[in-house]
């Protein structure tokens, strides 16, 4: 196979874990949460040989969108997102006043709104599927790279936790449900690439995360 991921982890203000997916055959890639810092997230893909051809956002919070305007403006690839997040990417300048006393950037303006339907993005020899996951965010997204049994979950599931419910359209029930109907049925064995933390897999989090254990014991 000649894709592969890159990870740069753990950037910005909130440790925020990027992705870049490429495909060494045809050169092209793809970038998951433009975290911060566009002329360094650019740098990493050309870094590989590769050119930026598409930003995917998990969801709209300022973690994970904060580089969403000027990396589209260096590359020119188009930035996609749910349309239920779209009111987080208005809020981006705020936000900033909020967080750091300082505006943060305007975010980038969506190519393409993602529906809640599942559906099939491909860029060459990579084909991943999105996943509807709201909770955490009204919009969320995450992204299932099947053949590669890779889980690109945002802020949806974590090593031994899930995302915080306690911001503006998020909703606990709401998010046990993503994960439970809609991650958990993936398989075990698929490995987990959350957008903060260290990698896990399904099944760990079936076995020992204490929210989903304690959800899933509630329905039985």
């Amino acid at each position: 196979m000649t894709v592969k991921v890159r990870m740069l982890p753990a950037l910005g203000l909130a440790a925020t874990n990027c992705y870049i997916i490429g495909d060494d055959a045809t050169g092209e890639a793809l970038l998951i949460d433009p975290v911060e810092n566009a002329p360094a997230l650019l740098q990493a893909v050309e870094a590989e040989g590769w050119t930026l051809k598409l930003i995917l956002a998990t969801h709209g919070h300022f973690d994970h969108v904060l580089a969403s305007a000027q990396l589209k403006e260096l590359s020119g690839a188009p930035f996609y997102i749910n349309e239920r997040d779209q009111f987080l990417l208005d809020a981006l300048p705020e936000t900033g006043l909020r967080f750091t006393g300082q505006r943060f950037p305007q975010a980038a303006v969506p190519d393409r709104y993602l529906t809640d339907a599942s559906e099939t993005l491909t860029l060459g020899d990579i084909t991943l599927e999105t996943l509807f996951t709201p909770g955490h965010a009204p919009g969320h997204i995450s992204y299932f790279w099947r053949e590669a049994s890779l889980l690109f979950s945002g802020d949806c599931l974590f090593e031994g936790s899930i995302g915080r419910t306690d911001l503006p359209g998020s909703d606990h029930e709401t998010l046990m449900r993503s994960i439970t109907d809609v991650l958990l049925p993936l398989g075990d064995e698929v490995q987990v690439l959350p957008g903060h933390g260290d990698f896990t897999t399904l099944g760990q989090e079936r076995q020992t995360n204490p929210f989903i254990r304690s959800y899933l014991a509630d329905r039985e």
